[in-house]
């Protein structure tokens, strides 16, 4: 475990650059992986995999539920197939074909999703999907993950190969900062960054790094922080979220994602059934997204480092 407040930034990289790095490198190991791609090869970082092993990439052009069907088929024939495209389009556009070809018959799809979220920016509301998590988290045997960083994320991209059954990967395009530890990734398994008696804070994808300056400025208030980023949205680490709020008595989840459905959802499910604490969401409410840059639709969104500090305080009062 860190020290919070040692934790710093050792550069910005954007997830999906993790994603193409993991994607080559688990390639390179094991041969029965393969990738698919709806017309977005320069943004889902394929280029290196597709340059070493051409002969193992299929372009399937923009036509995502061609794609899904033509992974099923794949896994049927005991490939490993990676279905790439733009997190809108690899849930919401092609739901039925996930759930009839894939989730149903439990097939070993691993569904790939960049651009996820507002941070996509200036694209707007029709590409910034934020009921992702809600819709593959809800189907049968879904695996889905969610990274904090660039790092987690190539680690992550290698871990789903050797994972058993249908995995949503989601991703995103800004520049973002990197700071995890080589190694620390586990599926299934949340990653504590700071113990504390105060307020639990658990967070997915690019508000782990928010969540991580907020507990700074708690810290530095002497206000003690249980952090753990939860990259594993499904299957959820419940032995991690028990543990904490025994200690803390109040909690907080943040996520670049709805309200309804997200990871806060998963947390108030498991504490309902087994110890109700108070507890705050950051995460949408309720709204679509706008075009912008993403710095100013996290803050306008109510994402920023400031509204994961502001929900500490409210849980901590209401404890």
């Amino acid at each position: 475990m860190r020290d919070i407040l040692t934790i710093e930034a050792v550069e910005k990289k954007a997830t999906r650059d993790g994603f193409g790095q993991g994607f080559h490198e688990v390639a390179q190991s094991n041969s029965d992986v393969v990738g698919l791609c709806a017309d977005l090869v320069g943004s889902l970082k394929m280029q290196a995999f597709i340059k070493e092993f051409p002969e193992r990439f299929f372009q399937v052009g923009i036509a995502e539920a061609n794609m899904m069907g033509i992974a099923a088929g794949l896994a049927i024939g005991g490939k490993i197939p990676y279905a790439c495209t733009f997190a809108n389009f690899a849930t919401g556009r092609v739901y039925d074909q996930i759930r009839q070809s894939i989730a149903y018959s439990h097939k070993n799809v691993k569904i790939c999703a960049s651009h996820a979220g507002v941070t996509l920016g200036e694209d707007g509301a029709t590409h910034q999907i934020l009921e992702d998590i809600g819709l593959m988290k809800m189907l049968p045997g879904f695996t889905v993950i969610n990274p904090c960083d660039a790092q987690q994320t190539r680690e992550a991209a290698i871990a789903i190969a050797d994972h058993d059954g249908p995995c949503y990967l989601r991703f995103g395009r800004p520049g973002w900062p990197m700071f995890t530890e080589t190694g620390s990734f586990k599926i299934g398994k949340a990653i504590q960054f700071s113990e504390g008696s105060d307020v639990s804070i658990f967070a997915t994808g690019h508000l782990m790094w928010h969540a991580v300056e907020a507990s700074k400025k708690l810290v530095q208030e002497g206000i003690t922080v249980d952090l753990y980023n939860f990259h594993t949205i499904k299957p959820l680490d419940e032995e991690a979220i028990l543990e904490s709020i025994a200690k803390t008595g109040c909690v907080v989840t943040a996520e670049e994602h709805q309200r309804n459905g997200g990871l806060g959802d998963s947390v108030a499910q498991t504490i309902i059934r087994h110890n109700p604490v108070p507890m705050e969401y950051v995460a949408v409410n309720d709204s679509f997204g706008e075009s912008g840059k993403p710095a100013q639709l996290l803050t306008k969104y109510g994402l920023g480092i400031d509204d994961v500090y502001a929900a500490a305080k409210r849980a901590l009062t209401r404890k």
